[in-house]
């Protein structure tokens, strides 16, 4: 398996530059730089011989319905090549650029290969894959392939930082079945910023072994909905100042930078891939209605059968893939309900859970191609056998810390020897909501407090949301290596938390 190309630059714990395409404060209040507008300082990269128009892409405005209501699109599927060795080729450059979320507000946003957000990545299980990755951006970043079975040299975690004007070239072999995964920067320190700015996109893994019958046509039938919600200032800028001690929490829900928009429908079932690329909201996806959603998958993979459900929880970093019904012509609304976060009442407000929030309203046309019925098995689920664990792990979160130690970069927390198998369990040691992710693994949930896991959590997983004082099993196997130089992280993905240092990191030792 390809380990990936090293092409680093730049150096773990080394000091911040202010955050991509924004002054400091300092900066903003000296005379010296006050005659610069912020769009043309956003659109400024670390190649001087670049011209601003080449290198500030401006957001075209969504497209509109009959009734003036925005529309919202899937985001643009990412172009490849497949060199004469087989392997399939992507670029990705994370740019700085300006986006108008209300009517003559030029807000500054960053997107790879654009001014906001991503393309969507598309490759089968057993392709070799190899991205381009080019940081046109002010200040250093990383990327970061989340939910993706892959050595840690690829993995673009804290210790894969790109230099402004720098470039890497992650290579991998896709091992694992069909999934919704994502991507996103993991700079230690300034994650916050710039996921909340717009650097993230899909990437969708495809298995020739998947059954027919789910939805499938890009963009028609089989739509990825990024949701995230910045806030934003009086002037049009999306405010990282404003947070709650979990992180910030916004006062707009976005699906794929559309707010308040409608997804048109052209069939009798449509396929949602959703991601909640929030950096601290937690959602709970329903219809307005209360009729049911079919689940067919979550983060790691499809579900043994599709799931009714009335609502899915999902915490920063899940995802969900959800199949809705329509008749000709129908109008169906999908929001937010309160989630269920285990909480003492009196916290709801504080972390986002008291009201529903609109999300967007499904269309569908006057006459809907028809849509082939559901598949009784979207995929082969054993049931995870905790016979099989090797070892234990004990993970408290708790304080902006884990295990009470605030993450060091030069401190390796924990070996595993590839190929095993370990029983995690995983605890949120006081009142606030948490999201436990650990890279470069699938895992299965054992038990949620105790008990069985809720079906909704019976598939794989890569994230998984940890409720107040409520541990949790988790059965994590170990199928790729990382060394001392690159290791997996392991952290809390409410981002201001993994910000602020509750993350560790862990070697995969193919010696054992």
């Amino acid at each position: 398996m390809s380990r990936g190309a090293a092409g680093r630059t730049g150096r773990p714990g080394a000091p911040r530059r202010p955050p991509i395409g924004v002054l400091s404060r300092r900066a903003l209040l000296g005379g010296a730089l006050s005659a610069l507008s912020l769009p043309l300082l956003c659109a400024c990269t670390a190649d001087p011989a670049r011209s601003a128009a080449s290198s500030s892409p401006r957001r075209p405005s969504p497209a509109l319905a009959d009734d003036g209501t925005p529309i919202v699109a899937a985001p643009p599927a990412a172009p490849s090549r497949v060199d004469a060795d087989g392997v399939r080729v992507f670029r990705l450059r994370a740019q700085a650029g300006t986006a108008q979320f209300r009517a003559r507000t030029d807000t500054p946003t960053c997107g790879y290969e654009g001014a906001y957000l991503g393309p969507t990545l598309r490759a089968r299980r057993g392709e070799t894959v190899r991205v381009e990755v080019v940081n046109e951006l002010l200040e250093e970043t990383t990327l970061h392939w989340h939910g993706m079975e892959l050595p840690g040299a690829a993995d673009g975690g804290p210790h894969a930082p790109v230099a402004p004007g720098g470039t890497v070239w992650p290579s991998w072999t896709v091992a694992q079945p069909a999934a919704t995964l994502w991507y996103h920067p993991h700079p230690h320190g300034a994650t916050t910023g710039q996921v909340l700015r717009g650097l993230a996109g899909v990437f969708l893994v495809d298995d020739d072994d998947a059954p027919p019958g789910l939805p499938s046509e890009y963009g028609v039938d089989d739509v990825p909905l990024l949701l995230s919600d910045p806030r934003f200032t009086t002037d049009g800028r999306i405010d990282e100042e404003t947070r709650t001690a979990i992180g910030p929490l916004g006062d707009a829900v976005l699906v794929n930078g559309v707010a308040g928009g409608c997804l048109p429908v052209t069939s009798t079932r449509v396929r949602l891939r959703v991601v909640n690329a929030s950096p601290a909201r937690v959602y709970a996806l329903a219809a307005a209605d209360g009729r049911e959603l079919t689940l067919v998958g979550t983060d790691g993979g499809l579900l043994a059968a599709p799931l009714p459900v009335r609502s899915v929880r999902l915490s920063p970093g899940e995802r969900a893939e959800v199949v809705v019904g329509l008749d000709p012509g129908e109008r169906i609304g999908l929001v937010s309900l309160p989630p269920d976060l285990g909480l003492l009442p009196q916290l709801a407000e504080t972390y986002g859970a008291a009201e529903p929030l609109p999300l967007l309203e499904l269309r569908a046309a006057a006459e809907l191609a028809p849509s082939p019925e559901l598949p009784a098995a979207p995929a082969d689920v054993p049931a995870p056998d905790p016979a099989t664990a090797t070892g234990e792990q004990t993970f408290q979160l708790s304080a902006g810390r884990i295990n009470g130690q605030v993450h060091d970069p030069g401190r390796i927390d924990l070996r595993v020897p590839l190929g095993a198998t370990e029983v995690w369990t995983v605890t949120s040691g006081h009142e606030q909501p948490h999201s436990f992710h650990p890279h470069g693994v699938r895992f299965r949930v054992l038990s949620v407090g105790g008990a069985p896991p809720p079906p909704e959590l019976a598939g794989w997983k890569d994230t998984v949301y940890v409720p107040p004082r409520t541990p949790l099993q988790l059965l994590v196997h170990f199928a790729q290596p990382a060394d001392d130089r690159t290791p997996f992280m392991y952290h809390c993905h409410v981002l201001w938390h993994e910000d602020q240092g509750m993350m560790g990191q862990y070697v995969v030792d193919p010696a054992g």
